[in-house]
């Protein structure tokens, strides 16, 4: 499936941004969606995935209670809203995708975090967080 990554840009401190996250190709509610980010020297890290069938949500603690992820399969997008931005939120923005199956939806909790377990990745936004 093919990911486009969009909505970063500059914002200061305590400010908002949405990421958006399109899908092509294939049916979004047939995808395990993730967000990822990267800064420069880091891993790259997990930050918030959203289940296919359930819509479960998972987020990293440093962003919990700040970010909220959401899907719209009719417009087949992932949402990533992130509120109360930090500089330490900076970095660049990926999503990526898996196909979901009843095994890895029940194991989703312990895997979303790990890179590997996705098949498909979009180019990556930048986020900027001036403080």
């Amino acid at each position: 499936v093919q990911l486009q990554a969009s909505g970063g840009g500059l914002v200061q401190s305590g400010g908002s941004l949405r990421l958006a996250c399109a899908i092509f190709g294939q049916r979004l509610d047939d995808y395990i969606i993730a967000w990822f980010r990267q800064a420069p020297g880091m891993e790259r890290e997990g930050v918030s995935c959203i289940s296919a069938s359930d819509s479960s949500t998972f987020y990293s603690d440093s962003v919990k209670a700040r970010f909220t992820i959401s899907r719209d399969n009719a417009k087949s997008t992932v949402y990533l809203q992130m509120n109360s931005l930090k500089p330490e939120d900076t970095a660049v923005y990926y999503c990526a995708a898996r196909r979901t199956n009843y095994g890895v939806h029940a194991r989703l909790w312990a895997i979303w975090r790990a890179p590997h377990e996705y098949d498909d990745w979009g180019q990556g936004t930048l986020v900027t967080v001036s403080s």
